[in-house]
Protein backbone atom coordinates (compact mmCIF):
# COMPACT_ATOMS: atom_id res chain seq x y z
CA UNK A 1 0.00 0.00 0.00
CA UNK A 2 1.46 3.43 -0.49
CA UNK A 3 2.01 5.61 2.48
CA UNK A 4 2.33 9.40 3.12
CA UNK A 5 5.15 9.19 5.16
CA UNK A 6 6.30 13.37 4.75
CA UNK A 7 5.02 16.77 5.98
CA UNK A 8 5.20 18.08 2.57
CA UNK A 9 3.41 15.31 1.24
CA UNK A 10 0.89 15.85 3.48
CA UNK A 11 0.43 19.43 2.88
CA UNK A 12 -0.05 18.25 -0.87
CA UNK A 13 -2.90 16.46 -0.44
CA UNK A 14 -4.33 19.10 2.18
CA UNK A 15 -4.20 21.81 -0.95
CA UNK A 16 -5.42 18.85 -3.74
CA UNK A 17 -7.80 18.03 -1.04
CA UNK A 18 -8.73 21.78 -0.32
CA UNK A 19 -9.90 22.14 -4.16
CA UNK A 20 -12.02 19.08 -4.84
CA UNK A 21 -13.80 20.26 -1.49
CA UNK A 22 -14.36 23.72 -2.13
CA UNK A 23 -15.38 23.03 -6.12
CA UNK A 24 -18.30 19.98 -5.47
CA UNK A 25 -20.65 22.60 -3.57
CA UNK A 26 -20.64 25.08 -6.54
CA UNK A 27 -21.62 22.60 -8.87
CA UNK A 28 -24.64 21.12 -6.61
CA UNK A 29 -25.69 24.39 -6.01
CA UNK A 30 -25.55 25.24 -9.82
CA UNK A 31 -27.80 22.06 -10.43
CA UNK A 32 -30.26 22.99 -7.55
CA UNK A 33 -30.57 26.57 -9.59
CA UNK A 34 -31.59 25.12 -12.53
CA UNK A 35 -34.38 23.39 -11.38
CA UNK A 36 -33.31 19.73 -11.24
CA UNK A 37 -34.40 17.79 -8.27
CA UNK A 38 -32.18 17.86 -5.15
CA UNK A 39 -33.10 13.58 -4.60
CA UNK A 40 -31.90 13.34 -7.99
CA UNK A 41 -28.52 15.48 -7.86
CA UNK A 42 -28.09 13.75 -4.54
CA UNK A 43 -28.48 10.05 -5.82
CA UNK A 44 -26.35 10.68 -8.93
CA UNK A 45 -23.93 12.43 -6.23
CA UNK A 46 -23.58 9.30 -4.23
CA UNK A 47 -23.26 6.75 -6.40
CA UNK A 48 -19.65 8.02 -8.11
CA UNK A 49 -18.68 9.47 -4.42
CA UNK A 50 -18.60 5.78 -3.72
CA UNK A 51 -16.82 4.78 -7.06
CA UNK A 52 -14.37 7.44 -5.43
CA UNK A 53 -13.44 5.24 -2.56
CA UNK A 54 -13.31 2.28 -4.41
CA UNK A 55 -10.61 3.42 -7.02
CA UNK A 56 -8.55 4.55 -3.84
CA UNK A 57 -8.75 1.32 -2.13
CA UNK A 58 -8.30 -1.06 -4.80
CA UNK A 59 -4.91 1.20 -6.27
CA UNK A 60 -3.61 2.96 -3.54
CA UNK A 61 -4.77 0.59 -1.30
CA UNK A 62 -2.65 -2.21 -3.10
CA UNK A 63 0.38 -0.75 -4.18
CA UNK A 64 3.16 -2.43 -3.11
CA UNK A 65 3.72 -6.00 -1.18
CA UNK A 66 3.36 -4.03 2.18
CA UNK A 67 0.98 -5.62 4.86
CA UNK A 68 -1.64 -5.26 6.00
CA UNK A 69 -2.97 -4.31 2.51
CA UNK A 70 -6.93 -2.89 1.92
CA UNK A 71 -7.67 -6.46 0.47
CA UNK A 72 -6.26 -8.64 3.11
CA UNK A 73 -8.15 -6.34 6.14
CA UNK A 74 -11.50 -6.89 4.48
CA UNK A 75 -10.66 -10.82 5.39
CA UNK A 76 -10.29 -9.60 9.26
CA UNK A 77 -13.72 -7.93 9.78
CA UNK A 78 -14.04 -10.68 13.06
CA UNK A 79 -10.76 -9.04 14.36
CA UNK A 80 -10.89 -5.52 13.45
CA UNK A 81 -14.75 -4.53 13.47
CA UNK A 82 -14.68 -2.07 16.46
CA UNK A 83 -12.58 0.14 14.24
CA UNK A 84 -15.04 -0.48 11.00
CA UNK A 85 -17.85 0.32 13.43
CA UNK A 86 -16.35 4.02 14.20
CA UNK A 87 -15.42 4.09 10.27
CA UNK A 88 -18.59 3.73 9.30
CA UNK A 89 -20.41 6.25 11.78
CA UNK A 90 -18.28 8.94 10.25
CA UNK A 91 -19.50 8.22 7.49
CA UNK A 92 -23.05 8.23 8.35
CA UNK A 93 -22.48 11.78 9.97
CA UNK A 94 -20.52 12.88 7.04
CA UNK A 95 -23.12 11.59 4.72
CA UNK A 96 -26.27 13.23 6.55
CA UNK A 97 -24.53 16.56 6.64
CA UNK A 98 -23.82 16.68 3.32
CA UNK A 99 -27.56 16.04 2.65
CA UNK A 100 -28.67 18.64 4.89
CA UNK A 101 -26.43 21.32 3.52
CA UNK A 102 -27.78 20.53 -0.14
CA UNK A 103 -30.78 22.59 1.71
CA UNK A 104 -29.10 25.24 3.48
CA UNK A 105 -27.39 26.45 0.18
CA UNK A 106 -30.89 26.71 -0.59
CA UNK A 107 -31.65 29.05 2.09
CA UNK A 108 -28.91 30.82 3.32
CA UNK A 109 -26.33 30.84 0.19
CA UNK A 110 -23.10 28.87 -0.56
CA UNK A 111 -20.65 30.96 0.55
CA UNK A 112 -22.08 31.63 4.76
CA UNK A 113 -23.54 28.12 4.57
CA UNK A 114 -20.12 26.69 4.17
CA UNK A 115 -18.27 29.46 6.58
CA UNK A 116 -20.65 28.80 8.95
CA UNK A 117 -20.45 24.76 9.02
CA UNK A 118 -16.44 24.54 8.14
CA UNK A 119 -16.00 26.73 11.25
CA UNK A 120 -18.32 24.34 13.13
CA UNK A 121 -15.86 21.51 12.38
CA UNK A 122 -12.44 22.84 12.77
CA UNK A 123 -13.33 24.39 16.33
CA UNK A 124 -14.79 21.09 17.69
CA UNK A 125 -13.22 18.87 15.33
CA UNK A 126 -9.68 19.84 14.92
CA UNK A 127 -9.88 20.11 18.95
CA UNK A 128 -11.17 16.53 19.15
CA UNK A 129 -8.14 15.36 16.75
CA UNK A 130 -5.83 17.39 18.70
CA UNK A 131 -6.49 15.31 21.93
CA UNK A 132 -6.78 12.30 19.99
CA UNK A 133 -3.61 12.65 17.87
CA UNK A 134 -1.79 13.09 21.29
CA UNK A 135 -1.03 16.88 21.10
CA UNK A 136 1.11 16.14 17.51
CA UNK A 137 0.30 19.18 16.30
CA UNK A 138 1.90 22.00 17.37
CA UNK A 139 -0.86 23.76 20.36
CA UNK A 140 1.17 27.54 20.02
CA UNK A 141 0.08 27.34 16.26
CA UNK A 142 -2.84 25.33 16.06
CA UNK A 143 -5.17 26.82 18.39
CA UNK A 144 -4.39 30.84 16.81
CA UNK A 145 -5.30 28.85 13.45
CA UNK A 146 -8.94 28.22 14.62
CA UNK A 147 -9.27 31.38 15.98
CA UNK A 148 -8.74 32.81 12.50
CA UNK A 149 -11.37 30.59 11.76
CA UNK A 150 -13.30 32.18 14.18
CA UNK A 151 -13.03 35.83 13.00
CA UNK A 152 -13.36 34.59 9.26
CA UNK A 153 -16.78 33.42 10.27
CA UNK A 154 -17.60 36.96 11.69
CA UNK A 155 -16.89 38.14 8.42
CA UNK A 156 -18.48 35.76 6.58
CA UNK A 157 -21.73 36.54 8.61
CA UNK A 158 -21.24 40.31 7.91
CA UNK A 159 -21.02 39.41 4.03
CA UNK A 160 -23.85 37.60 4.29
CA UNK A 161 -26.07 40.12 5.90
CA UNK A 162 -24.42 43.41 4.04
CA UNK A 163 -25.24 41.35 0.91
CA UNK A 164 -28.86 40.25 1.42
CA UNK A 165 -29.51 43.87 2.33
CA UNK A 166 -28.51 45.17 -0.98
CA UNK A 167 -30.71 42.04 -2.39
CA UNK A 168 -33.48 43.35 -0.58
CA UNK A 169 -33.01 46.83 -1.53
CA UNK A 170 -32.97 46.13 -5.35
CA UNK A 171 -36.24 43.80 -5.03
CA UNK A 172 -38.01 46.95 -3.11
CA UNK A 173 -37.36 48.55 -6.62
CA UNK A 174 -39.14 46.65 -8.54
CA UNK A 175 -42.39 47.35 -9.90
CA UNK A 176 -45.00 45.42 -8.03
CA UNK A 177 -46.07 43.19 -11.38
CA UNK A 178 -42.57 41.91 -11.41
CA UNK A 179 -42.19 40.78 -7.67
CA UNK A 180 -42.45 36.50 -7.04
CA UNK A 181 -45.87 36.02 -6.03
CA UNK A 182 -44.70 35.61 -2.29
CA UNK A 183 -43.50 38.02 -0.12
CA UNK A 184 -39.52 37.68 0.17
CA UNK A 185 -38.80 38.19 3.66
CA UNK A 186 -34.79 36.88 2.93
CA UNK A 187 -32.52 37.34 -0.10
CA UNK A 188 -30.03 34.19 0.17
CA UNK A 189 -26.40 35.08 -1.49
CA UNK A 190 -27.03 32.12 -3.79
CA UNK A 191 -29.69 33.65 -5.50
CA UNK A 192 -27.40 35.81 -7.68
CA UNK A 193 -24.85 33.60 -8.56
CA UNK A 194 -24.86 33.02 -12.60
CA UNK A 195 -23.24 34.32 -15.40
CA UNK A 196 -24.32 37.96 -17.16
CA UNK A 197 -25.84 36.49 -19.94
CA UNK A 198 -28.02 34.44 -18.10
CA UNK A 199 -27.72 30.97 -17.04
CA UNK A 200 -26.29 28.25 -19.57
CA UNK A 201 -27.34 24.70 -19.14
CA UNK A 202 -24.96 22.62 -17.56
CA UNK A 203 -24.93 19.66 -20.34
CA UNK A 204 -25.05 21.91 -23.66
CA UNK A 205 -24.11 25.13 -21.97
CA UNK A 206 -26.42 27.28 -25.14
CA UNK A 207 -29.64 27.77 -23.40
CA UNK A 208 -30.15 30.92 -21.67
CA UNK A 209 -32.51 32.01 -19.33
CA UNK A 210 -33.61 35.35 -20.36
CA UNK A 211 -30.85 38.31 -20.83
CA UNK A 212 -31.19 39.34 -17.27
CA UNK A 213 -27.44 40.59 -16.03
CA UNK A 214 -26.40 38.90 -12.84
CA UNK A 215 -27.53 41.01 -9.58
CA UNK A 216 -30.03 42.72 -11.01
CA UNK A 217 -33.63 42.28 -9.23
CA UNK A 218 -35.03 40.94 -12.17
CA UNK A 219 -31.84 38.14 -12.25
CA UNK A 220 -32.88 37.51 -8.18
CA UNK A 221 -36.84 36.62 -9.38
CA UNK A 222 -36.03 34.68 -12.46
CA UNK A 223 -33.57 32.23 -10.28
CA UNK A 224 -36.17 32.22 -7.29
CA UNK A 225 -39.24 31.01 -9.97
CA UNK A 226 -36.33 28.11 -11.74
CA UNK A 227 -34.94 26.59 -8.28
CA UNK A 228 -36.13 23.41 -6.98
CA UNK A 229 -35.54 24.67 -3.50
CA UNK A 230 -38.36 28.26 -3.10
CA UNK A 231 -36.72 30.33 -0.54
CA UNK A 232 -38.64 33.20 -1.20
CA UNK A 233 -41.07 33.83 2.09
CA UNK A 234 -39.21 31.21 4.12
CA UNK A 235 -37.38 32.02 7.44
CA UNK A 236 -33.65 32.65 7.41
CA UNK A 237 -34.21 30.77 10.81
CA UNK A 238 -34.73 27.16 8.71
CA UNK A 239 -31.74 27.47 6.75
CA UNK A 240 -29.69 28.23 10.11
CA UNK A 241 -30.75 25.30 12.13
CA UNK A 242 -30.14 23.03 9.13
CA UNK A 243 -26.12 24.85 8.63
CA UNK A 244 -26.08 24.43 12.35
CA UNK A 245 -26.66 20.45 12.21
CA UNK A 246 -24.53 20.09 9.31
CA UNK A 247 -21.42 21.46 11.00
CA UNK A 248 -22.25 19.83 13.91
CA UNK A 249 -22.11 16.29 11.63
CA UNK A 250 -19.02 17.30 9.85
CA UNK A 251 -17.24 18.20 13.20
CA UNK A 252 -17.80 13.95 14.11
CA UNK A 253 -16.68 12.68 11.30
CA UNK A 254 -13.26 13.52 11.11
CA UNK A 255 -12.52 12.78 14.62
CA UNK A 256 -14.34 9.18 14.02
CA UNK A 257 -12.37 8.30 11.36
CA UNK A 258 -9.07 9.13 13.30
CA UNK A 259 -10.67 6.64 15.48
CA UNK A 260 -11.22 4.08 13.20
CA UNK A 261 -7.22 4.28 11.93
CA UNK A 262 -5.00 5.07 15.54
CA UNK A 263 -7.40 3.05 17.95
CA UNK A 264 -6.69 5.63 20.63
CA UNK A 265 -9.33 3.82 22.92
CA UNK A 266 -7.93 0.80 22.53
CA UNK A 267 -10.85 -1.08 21.04
CA UNK A 268 -8.84 -4.02 19.60
CA UNK A 269 -7.18 -6.70 20.82
CA UNK A 270 -3.58 -6.66 21.56
CA UNK A 271 -1.85 -7.48 18.28
CA UNK A 272 -4.68 -6.93 15.66
CA UNK A 273 -3.49 -4.34 13.32
CA UNK A 274 -5.01 -1.17 13.07
CA UNK A 275 -6.85 -0.30 9.94
CA UNK A 276 -5.15 1.70 7.12
CA UNK A 277 -6.72 4.41 5.68
CA UNK A 278 -7.53 2.67 2.45
CA UNK A 279 -9.58 0.34 4.47
CA UNK A 280 -11.43 2.76 6.72
CA UNK A 281 -12.13 4.75 4.02
CA UNK A 282 -13.61 2.27 2.00
CA UNK A 283 -16.39 1.49 5.08
CA UNK A 284 -16.53 4.91 5.73
CA UNK A 285 -18.16 5.89 2.20
CA UNK A 286 -20.04 2.21 2.06
CA UNK A 287 -22.24 3.22 4.82
CA UNK A 288 -22.40 6.82 3.62
CA UNK A 289 -23.54 5.67 0.67
CA UNK A 290 -26.12 2.93 2.69
CA UNK A 291 -27.35 5.97 4.35
CA UNK A 292 -27.60 8.56 1.67
CA UNK A 293 -29.55 6.20 -0.64
CA UNK A 294 -32.14 5.27 1.93
CA UNK A 295 -32.70 9.10 2.90
CA UNK A 296 -33.02 10.30 -0.38
CA UNK A 297 -35.17 7.63 -2.21
CA UNK A 298 -37.64 8.39 0.66
CA UNK A 299 -37.16 11.66 -0.27
CA UNK A 300 -38.54 10.97 -3.69
CA UNK A 301 -41.86 10.07 -2.35
CA UNK A 302 -41.77 12.52 0.80
CA UNK A 303 -39.87 15.57 -0.24
CA UNK A 304 -39.11 17.50 2.67
CA UNK A 305 -39.16 21.88 2.57
CA UNK A 306 -41.91 21.96 -0.22
CA UNK A 307 -39.99 20.07 -2.90
CA UNK A 308 -41.45 18.49 -5.46
CA UNK A 309 -42.64 14.58 -5.21
CA UNK A 310 -40.87 12.44 -7.79
CA UNK A 311 -40.30 8.29 -8.85
CA UNK A 312 -37.61 5.95 -9.89
CA UNK A 313 -38.73 6.62 -12.92
CA UNK A 314 -38.56 10.59 -13.17
CA UNK A 315 -35.13 10.14 -11.34
CA UNK A 316 -33.81 7.38 -13.77
CA UNK A 317 -34.76 9.76 -17.08
CA UNK A 318 -33.47 12.96 -15.74
CA UNK A 319 -30.26 13.21 -17.26
CA UNK A 320 -30.38 16.98 -17.32
CA UNK A 321 -27.19 17.90 -15.20
CA UNK A 322 -26.75 13.92 -14.44
CA UNK A 323 -22.61 14.48 -15.60
CA UNK A 324 -22.45 17.45 -12.94
CA UNK A 325 -23.74 15.30 -10.21
CA UNK A 326 -21.41 12.58 -11.22
CA UNK A 327 -18.88 14.90 -11.38
CA UNK A 328 -19.36 16.21 -7.89
CA UNK A 329 -19.31 12.81 -6.16
CA UNK A 330 -16.21 12.32 -7.32
CA UNK A 331 -14.54 15.71 -6.35
CA UNK A 332 -16.31 15.14 -2.89
CA UNK A 333 -14.98 11.38 -2.63
CA UNK A 334 -11.20 12.21 -3.99
CA UNK A 335 -11.08 14.93 -2.00
CA UNK A 336 -11.98 13.09 1.50
CA UNK A 337 -9.34 10.41 0.36
CA UNK A 338 -6.87 12.71 0.42
CA UNK A 339 -7.79 14.78 3.46
CA UNK A 340 -7.47 11.43 4.95
CA UNK A 341 -4.25 10.46 4.16
CA UNK A 342 -3.13 13.54 5.21
CA UNK A 343 -4.10 13.56 8.03
CA UNK A 344 -2.73 9.90 8.86
CA UNK A 345 0.93 11.43 8.14
CA UNK A 346 0.56 14.77 9.70
CA UNK A 347 -2.68 14.93 12.30
CA UNK A 348 -5.83 15.48 11.16
CA UNK A 349 -6.28 17.87 13.51
CA UNK A 350 -3.79 19.96 10.89
CA UNK A 351 -5.59 18.40 8.10
CA UNK A 352 -9.12 20.21 9.28
CA UNK A 353 -7.63 23.32 7.25
CA UNK A 354 -9.49 21.69 3.97
CA UNK A 355 -12.19 23.21 6.25
CA UNK A 356 -11.12 26.48 4.51
CA UNK A 357 -13.11 25.09 1.70
CA UNK A 358 -15.80 28.15 1.75
CA UNK A 359 -12.30 29.95 0.27
CA UNK A 360 -12.67 27.75 -2.71
CA UNK A 361 -16.56 28.14 -3.21
CA UNK A 362 -16.28 31.86 -2.80
CA UNK A 363 -13.91 31.83 -5.61
CA UNK A 364 -15.75 29.48 -7.76
CA UNK A 365 -19.09 31.63 -7.07
CA UNK A 366 -17.08 35.19 -7.86
CA UNK A 367 -15.56 33.94 -11.55
CA UNK A 368 -17.59 31.41 -12.76
CA UNK A 369 -21.21 32.55 -11.30
CA UNK A 370 -20.93 36.54 -10.55
CA UNK A 371 -21.71 36.52 -7.36
CA UNK A 372 -21.66 39.49 -5.85
CA UNK A 373 -22.23 41.18 -8.53
CA UNK A 374 -23.39 44.82 -8.46
CA UNK A 375 -23.32 44.39 -4.76
CA UNK A 376 -21.96 47.29 -2.19
CA UNK A 377 -18.93 49.05 -1.33
CA UNK A 378 -19.24 47.69 2.20
CA UNK A 379 -19.90 44.22 1.10
CA UNK A 380 -17.16 44.49 -1.24
CA UNK A 381 -14.45 45.41 1.91
CA UNK A 382 -16.03 42.72 3.71
CA UNK A 383 -15.55 39.71 1.12
CA UNK A 384 -11.95 40.84 0.77
CA UNK A 385 -11.57 40.48 4.65
CA UNK A 386 -12.93 37.45 4.62
CA UNK A 387 -11.07 35.49 1.91
CA UNK A 388 -7.58 37.18 3.28
CA UNK A 389 -8.53 35.82 7.06
CA UNK A 390 -9.46 31.97 5.44
CA UNK A 391 -6.10 32.20 3.63
CA UNK A 392 -4.37 33.22 7.26
CA UNK A 393 -6.31 30.36 8.84
CA UNK A 394 -5.27 27.65 6.42
CA UNK A 395 -2.12 28.60 6.36
CA UNK A 396 -1.76 28.90 9.85
CA UNK A 397 -3.15 25.08 10.59
CA UNK A 398 -1.08 23.90 7.35
CA UNK A 399 2.06 25.03 9.70
CA UNK A 400 0.77 23.26 12.93
CA UNK A 401 1.29 20.10 11.60
CA UNK A 402 3.30 17.70 13.26
CA UNK A 403 4.78 14.37 12.57
CA UNK A 404 2.76 11.00 13.84
CA UNK A 405 5.33 8.20 14.45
Amino acid sequence: MYMVESKAGAIVCMLFSLFFLGTWPAIMTLLERRGRPPQHTYLDYTMTNLLAAIIIAFTLGEFGDARPNFVYQLTELKDNWPSVLFAMAGGVVLSIGNLATQYAWAFVGLSVTEVISSSITVVIGSTFNYFLDDKINKAEILFPGIACFLVAVGLGSAVHSSNAADNKAKLNNLPSDSKPGTRATFIPTSCETLPENGIKDPEVGNDTVGKLKAGTAGFLVEIENRRSIKVFGKSILIGLAITFFAGVCFSLFSPAFNLATNDQWHALKKGVPHLIVYTAFFYFSVSGFVIALILNIRFLFSPILDTHRSSFKAYLNDWNGRGWALLAGLLCGFGNGLQFMGGQAAGYAAADAVQALPLVSTFWGILLFGEYRKSSRRTYILLVSMLSMFIVAVAVLMASAGHRK
